[in-house]
């Protein structure tokens, strides 16, 4: 297990602190890196992917099938809903609907170790959500964004293709004809993704500082209740619909975690920089609830031994 997936919260957080600080330090990051950072996170992701996941799926296709349909019900309506209770700026709600229309994030994955979960639930509902996400995120926010901010569907679709599919592609052609090379560059997997989530979510911060500091709490209280809302439902669901405990703390994860680089990409290119606060925002917050509960949960005498995380970071 890497130690330092483990710490990413405070990693990030101080990382931000710093990038609030002394944004120079971060904002040469802009968005061509950011991009180029993401497809580099997507690719660890394919190294991840595994033959077996796709055949735990058609072995027991019903949890990942509600931890699907939860993942692009619950968040997207929270997304919505959380906008117009705070009353946000549009360019603030979109980047906040845009992040919550998003597909689980891997990070998701440990957090799912550390609670003693089911890691194969999740690592498989991390693989399903993420690969379609290319339709599934820009059609969802898209509608729900309606006219706070133009938003260009197929072109965001097309964005989202390049930067999930064609990198997740790249890794499974590598870890095909390039074995030795794939499973060195994964076990380093964790790291990476820690390394480049940490500065591109500095970056953002570091580039936004005047309005963080401006309308910062009411931002950070919306990604918060975006983010508590979709652990909280997603677990409160799944046990309504006869999930037994594990599986239902593993949904809740699933549901609760998004992949916000992708949101941050996103953002910056289709609804303007501000958008992207909330998205920025949202890794660090999605991390610190996770682990929180992550720390609750395996303590509970109802908690059993996670299965092996592997490879999935």
């Amino acid at each position: 297990m890497n130690r330092l997936t483990q710490l990413f919260p405070f990693i990030a957080g101080a990382a931000s602190g710093l990038a609030l600080w002394r944004p120079e330090i971060f904002t040469w990051f802009g968005a061509l890196p950011i991009k180029i950072a993401l497809a580099l996170i997507m690719f660890f992701t394919g190294l991840s992917i595994q033959a077996a996941d796709f055949r735990r799926i058609a072995e027991r296709p019903l949890p990942v099938a509600i931890g699907f349909v939860l993942q692009y019900t619950v968040m997207p309506v929270m997304g919505y809903a959380t906008a117009a209770i705070f009353q946000l700026p549009n360019e603030i709600a979109a980047g906040l609907i845009l992040v919550a229309c998003c597909p689980g994030g891997t990070a998701s994955n440990v957090i799912t170790f550390l609670a003693k979960a089911d890691v194969p639930l999740s690592v498989s509902m991390t693989s399903v959500s993420t690969l379609a996400a290319a339709v599934v995120t820009p059609t969802l926010s898209s509608y729900l964004i309606g006219a706070r901010v133009p938003v260009a569907a197929l072109a965001m679709m097309l964005d989202t293709a390049v930067v999930i599919l064609m990198p997740i592609a790249l890794a499974l052609v590598a870890k095909q004809f390039l074995p030795h090379l794939a499973a060195r560059l994964e076990s380093s997997a964790n790291f990476f993704a820690v390394i480049l989530i940490t500065i591109i979510v500095a970056s953002i911060i570091g580039a936004s500082k005047e309005n963080i500091l401006k309308g910062g709490w009411l931002i950070v209280l919306a990604v918060f209740t975006l983010h508590a809302g979709g652990f909280f439902f997603g677990y409160a669901l799944a046990r309504l619909l006869k999930m037994d405990v594990v599986r239902a703390r593993t949904i809740s994860i699933e549901v609760g975690m998004q992949n916000s680089g992708l949101g941050v990409v996103l953002a910056t290119k289709h609804l303007g920089g501000l958008a992207a606060v909330p998205c920025a925002i949202s890794s660090l917050m999605h991390s610190l609830i996770g682990s929180v509960l992550a720390a609750w949960w395996s303590r509970r005498k109802d908690a059993r031994v996670s299965p092996k995380l592997g490879s999935a970071n």
